[in-house]
């Protein structure tokens, strides 16, 4: 295979010719929407204080805190009801976003080396989406997901990964959460190995599942730490969920 997209975080800001850190920012501003995070230690570290607001209060539901970043940024004018995973109909731009297309990869080999702090109300996650360019453009493949309360400390995991379809009418829903031996406190390589044909899911070198017909066009990488207060059981305000990427490559086959 042929390395073609490498991020270190060796520098100490964010390619901003690569990654937007804002998370889906054309339903509100880039204001509302931006992450917290550092480099560091040659790592991004994408965390949630106990200070930083909800994500679109009164507007998503559950209420959520994130901090991500996302490789592309596609969506219509203000007013517009064209823009990037819309969680329900109706929604309409609030603040017109620049076409950006940093790295949006079509088919390869991806891996990502990263390490997670959640708590049972939050989680972390790498996903790769459709830009929304086109309606049908956005599917998604998701490379992990892992929820906080399905994680048992020091021992393992249930790690989701698949194919989601959402609109794409080509796609079928494929995803499941597979329980791995892994502690996602240390760094482990999660990885996508995705051809026309099919996607294969591996952490760590080794295949977790693998999914036929995976989206057909670019996809932006989306990686992000989520924490949901109203799953809160008390104890846990001052808690920092984060997501540290020590790398994130692309290959071609």
């Amino acid at each position: 295979m042929k390395l073609l997209f490498e991020e270190d975080f060796d520098e100490p800001t964010l390619d901003l010719g690569v990654w937007l850190p804002h998370y889906l920012p054309a339903w509100g501003s880039r204001a509302a929407t931006a992450a917290t995070y550092e480099i560091k230690d040659s790592c991004l570290r994408l965390f949630i204080p106990p200070e930083q607001g909800l994500w679109y209060p009164g507007e998503h539901s559950p209420p959520m805190r994130v901090s991500g970043i996302q490789s592309g940024n596609f969506s219509g004018p203000v007013g517009s009801t064209i823009g990037q995973q819309p969680w329900r109909d109706g929604l309409t731009v609030k603040e017109e976003q620049p076409a950006f297309w940093g790295y949006t990869p079509q088919y390869g080999y991806l891996e990502m080396r990263a390490r997670a702090t959640v708590t049972r109300r939050s989680m972390a996650a790498w996903w790769m989406s459709g830009l929304d360019d086109a309606p049908e453009h956005c599917g998604e493949l998701c490379v992990t997901e892992m929820f906080g309360d399905a994680v048992v400390p020091g021992s393992s995991a249930a790690v989701g990964v698949g194919v989601k379809a959402f609109r794409d009418p080509a796609l079928t829903q494929d995803f499941a959460a597979v329980r791995l031996p892994i502690d996602i406190t240390g760094f482990h390589t999660y990885a996508v190995d995705w051809t026309p044909e099919k996607a294969d899911f591996l952490v760590d070198g080794e295949l977790v599942r693998s999914c036929r017909r995976p989206p057909q066009y670019p996809l932006q990488l989306m990686i992000a730490v989520f924490d949901f207060p109203d799953q809160s059981t008390g104890g846990d305000a001052d808690a920092v969920p984060e997501l540290v990427v020590d790398y994130v490559r692309g290959y071609e086959h």
